[in-house]
């Protein structure tokens, strides 16, 4: 075995799919107090002569094991909560550009295919049960034409009743941003959104994420802002960021996100609001390509994907 350098390697796809935006303005960090956070070097041991794409998410089981979604051959990794490597999760498994990820409290897996434009749930043992969308068409979902089509599905969230929320449109510009929600079953029940500035519209609905009243914060990443609604697509009120606001991990204290090419992992309270920050845009240890995707451990330490690093940052308290 083997531990797993920072980065790891680097897919040519990695950087030719991030979106680095154009207006320097989307690429101002916040400005705020230091994270009592450091960052730790080879945070994965990999047996020896295997590889690891970039890492588009992470997320922890009921065991607190580390299971990274890549966009390598191998998408889907198992480690144990030391960041040993334990396995490949649904051998067989092909994504044309993993996303989002997600563990329930069945621990099973759910995946977002952003460019194959599916959400698929796994089995613990890694076999896909479930698929919503058809892989390779981007299109519309529409009941009444019989249309059941996602495009560009980049993030979902569970309800505690099993509901399914899955936010869409990431080409900045194009497709049809907006949330869709289905039951457990993967049954649609109801749709909102579209591109626009107003509230209740996006122009990228990143990253979606729960809170413990059950609200759904939604990632507007070039609008730089998160949106609240609850679980019927009620606008409930917006908070402005600075940077692109990409993932967001709350627990019972605190929350945590990550603005993109901000490069800065940051904490808020559970009303949103900027406390502390750390990072900023690099190559080298605590420093970010793109912060992609936030997850916290159950012993509180924190991992960022980085995609265009090809990279998976992790953080301890100091």
């Amino acid at each position: 075995m083997k531990r797993a350098a920072v980065p790891f390697v680097l897919w040519a796809c990695a950087a030719a799919f991030a979106q680095r935006p154009s207006d320097p303005a989307l690429m101002i960090p916040e400005n705020t107090a230091a994270l009592d956070y450091a960052p730790v070097a080879d945070p994965l041991t990999l047996p020896a002569g295997m590889t690891m794409g970039a890492p588009a998410a992470v997320a922890f089981d009921s065991k607190g094991h580390l299971f990274v979604l890549n966009r390598g051959p191998q998408p889907l990794l198992e480690f144990d909560a030391n960041g040993k490597f334990i396995r490949v999760v649904g051998q067989g498994l092909t994504l044309t550009r993993a996303h989002g990820f997600r563990i329930d409290r069945e621990d099973n897996f759910w995946v977002t295919d952003v460019g194959g434009h599916t959400v698929n749930k796994l089995s613990p043992q890694g076999e896909v049960v479930l698929t919503i969308g058809a892989k390779g068409q981007p299109g519309e979902w529409n009941e009444a034409a019989g249309s059941h089509l996602l495009n560009e599905p980049n993030d979902l969230a569970l309800g505690r009743n099993g509901d399914i929320f899955v936010v869409q449109g990431h080409t900045f510009g194009k497709g049809d941003p907006r949330v869709l929600k289905f039951d457990k079953n993967g049954k649609f029940l109801k749709t909102w959104g579209g591109k626009g500035t107003e509230p209740g519209q996006f122009v990228v609905a990143h990253g979606i994420a729960v809170d413990a009243k059950g609200l759904l914060w939604v990632m507007d990443r070039e609008n730089q802002r998160i949106q609240v609604f609850d679980q019927d697509g009620k606008f409930v009120r917006q908070l402005k960021y600075a940077a692109l606001p990409c993932s967001l991990q709350i627990g019972e204290q605190a929350m945590y996100m990550v603005n993109g090419f901000g490069g800065q992992l940051l904490r808020l309270d559970l009303d949103g609001k900027v406390l502390a920050a750390t990072g900023r845009l690099g190559k080298g240890l605590g420093e970010f390509g793109e912060a992609h995707f936030v997850a916290v451990s159950p012993k509180g330490e924190i991992y960022v994907a980085d995609t265009v690093n090809s990279a998976l940052q992790k953080f301890v308290r100091q």
